[in-house]
């Protein structure tokens, strides 16, 4: 009996929406850590899973659409929307928690609601070339890490694997870098403040992290050691 063929778009959003849910885990308990670099490597566990049970990234598959057919452009922001849909909805159930609004950080005198603020207060009052220039630097680390870890799943490489993925995660989360799924999450923990400038912030991350994704591939398009 011939297994039936799921929805391809019921799939992404699924997809989606898992890789959403593990950037704001990864959020999580990264805000919940005094120490700045132990939360950055403990975010990393967000694209690790990501990767490892192939949920969908926006920032893991833009790098890829000049590359892929016209359909792939529409199934990149499609995941993007779906990584948007359960950032926001993990951030909803995170409120529901004590750690939300009562709970102070390990070490500080402030609650996650508290740290989210701040995150986006920062993001949201900076000028929108610079939020654009950090979003290409994070658009860059993660296709690195995307890539790195496919050939090093190619070649069996566990350890070189799960480096690949670490130390690009954590660059970007102690550089500040702008990540957009990461930031919907922030933005949703921090009470949506701001709307009209988010409404401008947002479409320069994400193509801030498409302009950085696509930036090693087609760069290497004049290499002699192409992809």
């Amino acid at each position: 009996m011939e297994k039936k063929q799921k929805n391809k778009w019921l799939s992404f959003l699924a997809d989606g929406m898992l890789s959403g849910l593990m950037i704001g885990i990864g959020c999580v308990v990264s805000m919940s850590c005094e120490n700045r670099y132990l939360g950055a490597f403990l975010f990393s566990l967000g694209l690790f899973c990501i990767v490892q049970f192939q949920y969908g990234l926006y920032t893991g598959k833009v790098g890829y659409i000049f590359d892929r057919d016209k359909a792939y452009l529409g199934e990149t922001f499609f995941t993007f929307l779906a990584n948007a849909i359960g950032a926001g909805l993990t951030a909803g159930i995170v409120h529901l928690t004590r750690f939300a609004t009562e709970t102070k950080v390990n070490g500080m005198d402030v609650t996650l609601m508290d740290r989210a603020q701040a995150t986006m207060s920062a993001k949201l009052d900076d000028s929108l070339l610079s939020s654009f220039v950090l979003a290409f630097f994070c658009g860059i680390l993660m296709f690195s890490a995307v890539e790195g870890s496919r050939r090093c799943n190619e070649k069996k490489n566990f350890i070189g694997g799960v480096f690949i993925v670490v130390m690009p995660i954590m660059v970007f989360i102690l550089s500040g870098f702008n990540h957009c799924v990461a930031d919907a999450f922030y933005y949703c923990m921090a009470g949506c403040p701001n709307p009209l400038r988010a409404l401008c912030y947002f479409p320069v991350a994400i193509l801030g992290n498409l302009c950085g994704g696509v930036c090693i591939p087609l760069l290497k398009r004049l290499s002699r050691n192409p992809l």
